[in-house]
């Protein structure tokens, strides 16, 4: 089932659901959950190894930030990471699936997202990509993405992935929990 927003600002309240939303998510949500806004842009480079029980991510480079940069123009063809300003702590009766809100992709803007499990705590991390015929400036703090949040019958298992806390790159290969 999906949560009404009048319960997702309860659990804002009481459980730190979702934590640094902007006034107009805790005043006057939209829909069947929380607009994020964007909080930080990371540039890949290098190379990464996906392997059956060892990992490592392409190094990163910070090239956006919120509160320091006012915006960045992401060119057709671009690929970056991204990350939310808010931060999420999910109980283990709950998950998320985050989608773009539709000014996003009528800009010709991609989003490559994944489910966020039940347990996870810390910022999200998506990738962005411009597969449009335009160059589109968005601002550091925008709203970008929707979180939908579902109720889960029973108890989900707890997420125990490397990417707790809103941690965005491995530095060298791990090997996977």
């Amino acid at each position: 089932m999906i949560l009404s927003p009048k319960i997702l600002l309860d659990l804002v309240k009481k459980e730190k659901l979702v934590e640094s939303l902007s006034e107009r998510e805790l005043t006057n949500p939209e829909g069947t959950g929380f607009d994020l806004r964007l909080g930080e842009v990371f540039k890949i480079s290098g190379d990464a190894f996906l392997g059956e029980t060892h990992r490592k991510t392409a190094d990163i480079t910070s090239v956006a930030v919120y509160g320091k940069d006012k915006s960045i123009k992401i060119k057709p063809g671009d690929f970056f990471l991204v990350k939310t300003i808010e931060k999420i702590n999910l109980p283990l009766d709950l998950s998320a699936v985050i989608l773009p809100r539709t000014t996003t992709f009528r800009s010709g803007l991609f989003l490559r997202t994944g489910p966020v499990q039940p347990g996870y705590s810390g910022e999200l991390t998506f990738g962005l990509k411009n597969e449009g015929p335009i160059t589109v400036e968005i601002e550091m703090g925008a709203r970008f993405v929707h979180i939908v949040f579902h109720e889960i019958k029973g108890e989900g298992s707890a997420y125990r992935g490397q990417w707790q806390g809103g941690r965005v790159s491995a530095t060298k290969r791990e090997k996977q929990v």
